[in-house]
């Protein structure tokens, strides 16, 4: 048995910090979130398309504390069910948006159903699910942490699109804070840089191999673990998280 399933273990039978909700748990930086609130006693529920990379992670598989939820962000009726029903049984005092998907290159070769979808997945998810979950987290003193992007700061050339629902992201956050911060609730806004994970799938680039040109999925994990510890009183509002280069890898054309 692993130390991580051991203290897996070894936390079933005490008090548990509280109870998370988690989209895009199923892979990438969600994935790796998931498992550092597992390790730290949180009750999981994540919610992916394809759980197939979580199937093969032997402390998610072992601890009873993770669930598995399987929706389409896009589905909404049945999102909204799915949310509504967790929170009742389980009154949720951690919100992670997670979930992102984008496409990249010239805008008017974009089709208008990969726009709608990374705006309906990166944008209007997340407004959805803090929605149904804020008066809840507002009892609780709850905490929402939204996966943003550094782009969201800055022009984006060839991701006009995914930039702008970035930016839509981060500036619900930080009017979402304003607005129930009187009642406890946290906000958090992380904007990560370039990061080994398959966001890049349908672009023509990737995360350069040189570790110093890139993230890694668990050092994001890291900077939200570290959001969310803070002392009562105190809210990280905004946290970039960069490597120490600047650099991106070009895809080799097929054929």
């Amino acid at each position: 048995m692993s130390k991580c399933e051991n203290e897996c273990l070894q936390r079933e039978d005490i008090e548990l910090p509280g109870k998370a909700l988690i989209t895009g748990a199923s892979s990438g930086i969600g994935l790796e979130i998931s498992k550092r609130l597992v390790e730290e006693g949180y009750e999981v529920y994540g919610i992916g398309r394809d759980f197939s990379e979580v199937e093969k992670d032997t402390l998610l598989l072992n601890c009873d504390r993770f669930h598995k939820v399987v929706c389409d962000l896009c589905d909404t009726q049945k999102l909204s069910g799915i949310v509504k029903k967790i929170n009742v049984n389980h009154d949720i005092t951690l919100l992670i948006n997670n979930a992102g998907v984008g496409y990249y290159g010239l805008h008017e070769e974009l089709s208008p159903q990969k726009i709608s979808q990374m705006v309906r997945t990166n944008l209007e998810a997340p407004m959805i699910i803090s929605g149904l979950l804020l008066r809840n987290l507002k009892k609780n003193s709850g905490i929402i942490v939204n996966i943003s992007s550094v782009t969201a700061e800055k022009t984006n050339p060839h991701g006009c699109a995914y930039g702008a629902t970035k930016a839509g992201l981060t500036s619900f956050s930080h009017s979402l804070f304003d607005e129930a911060r009187k009642y406890g609730v946290r906000v958090v806004n992380i904007e990560p840089d370039m990061t080994a994970t398959n966001l890049y799938r349908n672009a023509d680039f990737t995360a350069d191999d040189e570790l110093a040109a890139r993230l890694l999925p668990e050092e994001v994990a890291d900077a939200v673990w570290y959001a969310i510890n803070q002392r009562e009183g105190l809210v990280v509002t905004d946290l970039v998280v960069k490597p120490q280069l600047h650099r991106i890898k070009r895809k080799l054309k097929k054929g």
